[in-house]
């Protein structure tokens, strides 16, 4: 009996370490993706019971999707894959460049994560696996042998908003064992993201690291802030609990009135050059018109401005601006009144296929019109986090020197 109960248990110990490996590598035993020496990736997922199986990415060409009040978006192409032997379908890309790509399976209609990828990001609402071809263009992305920055979750108060909040910064290398002053980049999300975005999808820290020790960008503070000001932080970290991420509170000037709260906080609890050569402010999407009305209403705070496809006019255009109208009322006046103190960098940077291209192009007319000094960068694509990390990376290089 009591050899029969030692078999039970063994059998039993067994099945619990089978379920355990299958929980560890996803219960397929199945390589996906995999990128070949060629730079092609062999997708794989065994589904035996599929009538079809998809894969969507943007290594794929995209395709346009209209947006009632926005335009038109650029969303990824979808690719069939092939059902080989065990129920394992696969699917081999082209060569791809080096870049880092986001995709997700689409089983009968169901999209999916893929079960033998860890690696996943969070852009807002949506998770997404990921892998990265090597290369130049994709150099920046990975974590490399060098001294690496720290970064720190901090909350701060607003009186603006009445309310605690919370952002991420982070600090170079050598920051803790220094007692120099380091120049800031505030660094702003787009709509729906929050103090996470940068650092999950936009690989700011590694990028930050690198170029750093490359000694192509100089050692700089890079503070994240959450501009949906109706949240106190990212979904999960705050009392507020698990909510689902979206858009809030974004384009009603609470951002832009509060903003002193957040440069009062930085410069009183970290070692900042707190003057305006020591300033840069940057953000995609959103958070380049966020950038952009900062900007124009603290003129003497930033050296450095950058509008990563800057969401330029969304907010006339939707007859927002309730809780400080002032902050984007003549435009103009505010421009001229900028670039009366010479500012060291305007940069603007959008992709030729952006649905925010023509106001973007508007504001550079404006602006060579009166005789103003800007960079602009002109990438192929939309909308799209591959452009945002490149700006991130040529703008980063650029400012402070």
């Amino acid at each position: 009996m009591r050899k029969i109960a030692l078999i039970l248990i063994s059998g039993f110990a067994a099945s619990i370490a089978c379920f355990g490996q299958q929980s560890l590598y996803g219960g397929q035993q199945i390589i996906s993706p995999e990128i070949h020496e060629d730079n092609t990736v062999t997708f794989r997922f065994q589904a035996p019971k599929a009538v079809r199986v998809q894969v969507t990415g943007d290594f794929l060409a995209p395709t346009p999707m209209e947006v009632p009040g926005f335009g038109t978006f650029e969303v990824p192409g979808v690719a069939d894959l092939t059902e080989g032997q065990n129920g394992v379908w696969e699917f081999t890309t082209d060569v791809l460049d080096s870049e880092l790509y986001n995709y997700n399976f689409i089983v009968d209609g169901l999209s999916v994560k893929d079960p033998n990828n860890a690696y996943v990001q969070r852009d807002i609402a949506n998770l997404m696996n990921y892998f990265i071809i090597p290369g130049e263009r994709a150099d920046n992305y990975f974590v490399k042998d060098v001294p690496h920055g720290t970064v720190s979750r901090v909350w701060y108060h607003s009186d603006v908003l009445g309310k605690d909040r919370r952002m991420s910064v982070y600090t170079p290398a050598g920051y803790e064992t220094s007692r120099q002053k380091y120049p800031v980049l505030y660094l702003l999300h787009g709509m729906g993201g929050d103090e996470e975005s940068w650092l999950c999808t936009g690989r700011a820290a590694q990028i930050m690291d690198n170029l750093i020790a490359e000694g192509k960008a100089e050692p700089m503070i890079v503070v994240m802030t959450n501009g949906n000001t109706l949240h106190k932080a990212a979904p999960g970290e705050s009392e507020e609990g698990m909510y689902k991420p979206y858009n809030c509170g974004s384009f009603d000037t609470s951002f832009e009135a509060h903003f002193k709260d957040v440069i009062s906080f930085i410069d009183g609890r970290y070692r900042t050059i707190a003057k305006p050569e020591g300033r840069a402010i940057a953000g995609l999407s959103m958070g380049g018109g966020h950038s952009f009305n900062i900007s124009l209403n603290y003129p003497n705070t930033f050296d450095y401005v950058g509008l990563f496809s800057a969401g330029l006019g969304i907010v006339q255009d939707n007859g927002m601006g309730q809780i400080a109208p002032e902050f984007y009322e003549n435009i103009d006046e505010k421009i001229d009144r900028l670039f009366a103190n010479d500012p060291k960098l305007y940069y603007i940077a959008i992709g030729e296929t952006d649905f925010l291209y023509d106001s973007n192009k508007e504001l550079r007319e404006k602006l060579e019109a009166k005789g103003y000094p800007f960079t602009y960068v002109e990438t192929p694509g939309g909308h799209i986090w591959r452009n945002w990390r490149i700006y991130l990376e040529d703008f980063a290089q650029r400012i402070f020197k």
